[in-house]
């Protein structure tokens, strides 16, 4: 499995038998770090890997948390994001528009793409500034013992090959340390070109979520 590193606090593994369960404890548990959150310190910064974590978030879109959710107050970035135009096939931001950014009040801009114009490495550039901005403006918290953002929750999702985010068995961005968002261009999943966060960023959030299907069960191991 990919994620590794110095992460030492506590987590809890929970096996479902149904995609339509982990939808539902997946919108309670989300809720609850919303509510967390904006009670804390205003705003809810939530990064979110690509694939079909979005769809999963969909009992969001319904009844209560449709009402009862401070949308508002939510920071929505991309964990990992491929560096294709927003309206290619293979962009999370478009699919995320589409089946969930669209259906809830967000605030447009606090759904923060990546600059999609740039090469790979310069899209990881300017994410990165973009995030520093907003630590520095206290939207999205800075840790306490590391150089790196405290994100409220990040999400992800186990591939079969065990990588998270884009950090894949054995590539060199495992290894990144001082940057906070990093590129790859050569992704054994297609598209080759993506920007990830590095796991410095992932360890320091103060929650993490990760999705996996395994055979017949659905994982959600989460931690704090």
């Amino acid at each position: 499995m990919a994620l590794s590193g110095d992460h030492k606090n506590r987590g809890e593994l929970r096996i479902f038998d149904s995609v339509d369960e982990v939808k539902t404890v997946l919108a309670e548990y989300i809720n609850q770090m919303s509510d967390e959150a904006v009670q804390d310190h205003g705003f809810f910064a939530l990064a979110i890997s690509g694939g079909s974590l979005i769809d999963l978030m969909g009992k969001l879109l319904q009844p209560p948390y449709n009402k009862t959710v401070d949308w508002t107050k939510w920071y929505i970035f991309w964990a990992d994001e491929c560096v294709v135009s927003k309206n290619h096939e293979d962009s999370s931001f478009k699919h995320a528009k589409e089946v969930f950014l669209s259906k809830v009040p967000i605030v447009p801009s606090h759904a923060v793409p990546i600059n999609d114009s740039v090469s790979a490495e310069e899209a990881a550039d300017d994410y990165e500034f973009v995030i520093r901005q907003l630590v520095r403006t206290r939207v999205v918290n800075a840790s306490e013992i590391s150089d790196c953002p405290k994100f409220d929750l990040i999400l992800l999702e186990l591939g079969t090959d065990g990588h998270v985010a884009s950090l894949f068995p054995n590539h060199p961005a495992l290894d990144e340390r001082e940057e906070w968002v990093t590129f790859i261009t050569d992704s054994p999943i297609p598209p080759p070109e993506r920007i990830t966060f590095t796991l410095p960023v992932i360890n320091s959030a103060s929650n993490v979520a990760v999705v996996a299907a395994v055979k017949a069960k659905q994982m959600l191991y989460c931690w704090q």
